[in-house]
């Protein structure tokens, strides 16, 4: 948590100025008007190519050029990133729409509540935190189940989870609060957005070697 302070402070920054922009910038309401009817139009396909550029291949190519990727696997680790993220996209996506059925598509503050606290209490530790978990333990294994097997022996999944959890949430709560108030159209290009900018910070202010 200590870690992410800087970061999460950034990351909330560019969020409000996003949000404060597309009411009240005429440029930025525009330019995410394009991404939102581009996501309309799309739908899933959007999703999923969108999220695999800003979750994926944006920051790859930033940890190539860090020369952070494991020499000799290069090619593997963008094919793990991308594919990664282009099932997320699509999984992001499907809680959205859900959370919309269920909840409403306004932004009254009770509606964003109930959104923040599904997302942030239900679907991320139940599934989306042990999941990358296990993915990025798998890859940075070598991709060998074996290895996968031999770190969770060392360290339980659930503690890898809660470690995670702790250490995103005074990030990502907030972050998530002001992706549910814009308009359903807009919530996965501002997700796009914050996952890309979380990426690349993280990048560059960690200071391991490894991501």
């Amino acid at each position: 948590m200590r870690a992410n302070l800087l970061p999460g402070l950034i990351l909330q920054a560019f969020a409000v100025t996003v949000v404060i922009g597309y009411f009240r910038v005429e440029a930025v309401a525009h330019a995410l008007d394009v991404l939102g009817v581009l996501k309309h139009e799309w739908g899933y396909v959007y999703s999923a190519l969108a999220t695999a550029l800003f979750g994926g291949l944006i920051p790859f190519l930033t940890l190539f050029a860090l020369r952070r990727i494991p020499r000799g696997r290069e090619s593997r680790e963008l094919a793990f990133y991308v594919a990664f993220w282009i099932w997320k996209g699509v999984e992001v996506d499907a809680l959205y729409r859900g959370q919309a059925w269920l909840f409403g598509s306004s932004g009254d503050a009770t509606v964003v509540t109930a959104k923040v606290a599904v997302d942030q209490l239900l679907y991320n530790p139940l599934w989306a935190a042990p999941t990358q978990v296990v993915c990025f333990l798998w890859k940075d294994s070598g991709f060998s189940l074996v290895g996968l097997r031999r770190s969770l022996a060392e360290r339980t999944l659930a503690r890898r989870s809660a470690t995670i959890l702790f250490s995103s949430w005074s990030v990502w709560i907030p972050a998530v609060t002001f992706i549910y108030s814009m308009p359903a159209p807009l919530q996965i290009p501002l997700f796009n957005l914050v996952l890309c900018f979380w990426c690349l910070l993280l990048t560059f202010i960690s200071r391991e070697t490894t991501a």
